[in-house]
């Protein structure tokens, strides 16, 4: 009788954690079902845009030009995809592609259309309120939160290389520029911090880029290179190129009477 009862109990046990085992294997399917539903929805709506929308504006024929690419991204994300998170990129993808979209509205005149979700990657980055120009090695950049002949380059808002890139038009992709290697990381570098440094008093970007671009700057705080190492002290710091030369002092280019004065 106890041998029996025993295994009665067994029995119970084993067909619990069979249909436990069964709960969450449906559970994690609905989630699953749920992603690709989702990130199918914002693939489909993006690729309606960027088939029916023709520009002529510069601005315009960029941006849907980087709409088609994240279509192409997305669609091959989502035959790819097999988990959640892969799903979730590939509605990243799509939703990238509708701000784009939304941007060659603008610039063509048109209404932008809904408000879209907000982009994981550009959480803490802000957008640019006003325009801003400045000269880095030689060579004249300009920023602004509208189209134009001089910046047709649009960019939702994001991270480039750990710092925060605020939304807005471009005179030129330099956050391309920044994501390649060697020299065109520090050039790219170089101009994220002459048209977004800190501490110019109205930064011209939602209040969000601040948040961002503090935690950006953890990265190179501490015993790294930019703390005890090259930039304090040395190449970065007293006589060198960035102390009290083109980035410091009074008269110069980044100094108060220079072009990043009273701008900011």
């Amino acid at each position: 009788m106890k041998v029996f009862l025993l295994l009665v109990v067994i029995l119970i046990v084993v067909a619990i954690v069979v249909l436990w085992r069964r709960g969450n294997a449906n559970r994690e399917q609905q989630r699953l079902d749920d992603a690709r539903a989702d990130a199918q929805r914002w693939y489909e709506r993006l690729g309606g845009q960027v088939l029916n929308l023709h520009g002529d504006e510069p601005a315009a024929r960029q941006a849907l030009s980087d709409a088609s690419e994240r279509y192409n991204a997305a669609g091959g994300q989502l035959q790819q995809a097999k988990t959640l998170r892969q799903y979730e990129l590939a509605r990243e993808s799509a939703l990238e592609g509708l701000a784009y979209v939304r941007a060659a509205r603008t610039a063509m005149g048109l209404d932008p259309g809904p408000e879209l979700p907000a982009l994981h990657g550009a959480q803490g980055a802000g957008q640019l309120t006003k325009e801003r120009e400045v000269t880095v090695q030689g060579q004249s950049y300009k920023a602004g939160p509208q189209p134009g002949a001089e910046t047709p380059y649009y960019y939702p808002g994001g991270r480039v290389q750990g710092r925060p890139v605020p939304a807005g038009w471009y005179s030129t992709p330099v956050w391309k520029t920044a994501l390649g290697a060697g020299a065109g990381v520090l050039g790219g570098m170089l101009i994220f911090d002459a048209l977004f440094a800190p501490g110019f008093g109205d930064m011209g970007y939602g209040d969000g880029y601040q948040d961002g671009f503090q935690d950006a700057a953890q990265d190179f705080n501490g015993a790294g290179d930019f703390n005890g190492g090259d930039a304090n002290g040395g190449d970065f710091n007293g006589a060198g190129d960035f102390g009290g030369g083109d980035w410091g002092g009074g008269g110069d280019d980044f100094g108060g009477g220079g072009d990043f004065g009273g701008d900011f």
